[in-house]
């Protein structure tokens, strides 16, 4: 046999050494890795859920200001009709007497993807039919000269993926008329 000298004994001894601990390290490696991984996809996930909240939130605020933007418009094409149209403000107040009226077709403007359900003008908590008298007003007026419309203006949004939320905007209208 042939005698290995002392420094070629610890050389030997340190070769020996991390030969036999290489594959330990690798595994080691191995589980830090998965778990890394892990936690890179629990946050991605997270990062998705969020971005996706994110957007119908969003896609909310947008719908509140466009049904607020065909309120305007329903609001203003009633006082303002174009040729042909009524105010609907100033009819009697028996015309609302069996339901609300329908007047999406006047939302020109803000009704162009056709995502506005439903406009409606009728009466705001009037189950009898009877002519009430106006809201406090700063013009002066003789007692019972004067009579008020107390009006709903309702429009309903849709929404969202498929069209499957609403927004809904009422507003009332008080509108003067002779007696």
């Amino acid at each position: 046999m042939v005698a290995l000298s002392m420094s070629n004994k610890r050389l030997y001894q340190i070769h020996f050494n991390t030969q036999k601990q290489s594959g330990v390290v690798l595994v080691v490696s191995l589980v830090f890795l998965v778990a890394l991984t892990a936690v890179a996809s629990a946050l991605m996930l997270n990062t998705t859920t969020d971005m996706k909240m994110s957007g119908a939130s969003e896609q909310k605020v947008v719908a509140n200001q466009e049904a607020l933007g065909a309120m305007d418009e329903l609001i203003f094409r009633q006082v303002r009709p174009l040729v042909g149209q009524v105010n609907d403000f100033a009819s009697p107040i028996i015309t609302f007497q069996n339901n609300d009226r329908n007047v999406l077709a006047d939302l020109t403007q803000s009704n162009t993807h056709g995502d506005v359900a439903t406009a409606t003008i009728g009466l705001a908590d009037n189950t009898y039919v009877l002519e009430s008298d106006c809201p406090h007003s700063r013009a002066a007026s003789s007692t019972q000269v004067f009579t008020c419309n107390v009006l709903r203006v309702q429009v309903r949004k849709l929404y969202g993926r498929r069209q499957a939320s609403t927004v809904e905007i009422n507003s009332g209208i008080a509108q003067q008329l002779l007696r």
